[in-house]
């Protein structure tokens, strides 16, 4: 694998990861919940800079990557895990839906000004905070709706309930330190790898499980050959810790002649 072990000297330790404990939800009403709040404090510190006049990179990063990878997740498991399910009239169903065509057009303004990076050819950044606003209400709207409509028999279950990935994940595995014993299951082992393939070139996380994470790695290394670099900073028994880096350009392997 063309691995290097350093050991804990040769390399500057993140930081632990704090992550506050939550209950997982059950409810659509409460994921929903889950969602505006964790959105709302990352568009908070978009509008923050917007509103001072400067440009919001890497706050619009964060509310975009959020807006992608749980906010787009949950209308797609909304229309196939309960739109399939609910007896409701087919009218109801389809304004959803084109509810969701339109957020996700929302997102794609949000997705094609941060790609500007606030060059004069793009948004300004009242025009971004703007947009900003228009989407948190827009969502906002269309949960409230969403909740009319698939709760009126009663509440609803949560997508998470059904078998989607919980979205009390996303912090579990964005910031600086995965721990594998947090995320359960076959579905948690995914939910890492997913955020060690989209590492930025020199982005470093932290691996941490009671028992030894190298299955996870394989995989890693099987997508990706000499994409990453690994450095073991304990190998149990208690606990294996391990570094992994994205190369900011690797090696491909070539088969022998």
């Amino acid at each position: 694998m063309n691995d290097t072990d350093h050991g804990r000297s040769g390399l500057e330790q993140p930081e632990p990861q704090t992550v506050a404990s939550t209950e997982a939800v059950s409810t659509l009403r409460e994921e929903h919940a889950l969602l505006m709040r964790e959105l709302t404090t990352r568009a908070e510190l978009v509008l923050r800079e917007a509103d001072e006049g400067r440009w919001p990179q890497s706050e619009l990063r964060e509310l975009l990557n959020y807006l992608h990878l749980e906010v787009l997740r949950q209308v797609t498991d909304t229309e196939w895990l309960l739109f399939r399910a609910a007896h409701r009239a087919p009218d109801d169903l389809a304004r959803l839906r084109r509810d969701h065509l339109e957020l996700r057009l929302a997102i794609d303004v949000l997705t094609q000004a941060a790609a500007t990076g606030g060059s004069a050819n793009g948004p300004s950044p009242p025009q971004l905070a703007a947009a900003t606003r228009d989407l948190l209400a827009q969502l906002d709207a269309h949960l409230t709706a969403e909740q009319q409509v698939l709760t009126a028999g009663g509440a609803a279950p949560s997508t998470a309930s059904l078998g989607s990935q919980p979205h009390e994940w996303y912090p579990l595995t964005e910031g600086p330190v995965i721990d594998l014993d947090q995320l359960p299951g076959e579905q948690g082992v995914d939910a890492a790898l997913a955020r060690l393939i989209r590492l930025e070139p020199e982005e470093q996380v932290e691996l941490r499980c009671s028992s030894d994470p190298s299955p996870l790695w394989q995989r890693l290394f099987r997508a990706d050959p000499g994409g990453y670099g690994l450095a073991y900073l304990e190998r149990g028994p208690q606990l294996w810790s391990l570094a992994i880096t994205r190369r900011t350009a690797h090696w491909t392997p070539h088969p022998h002649a």
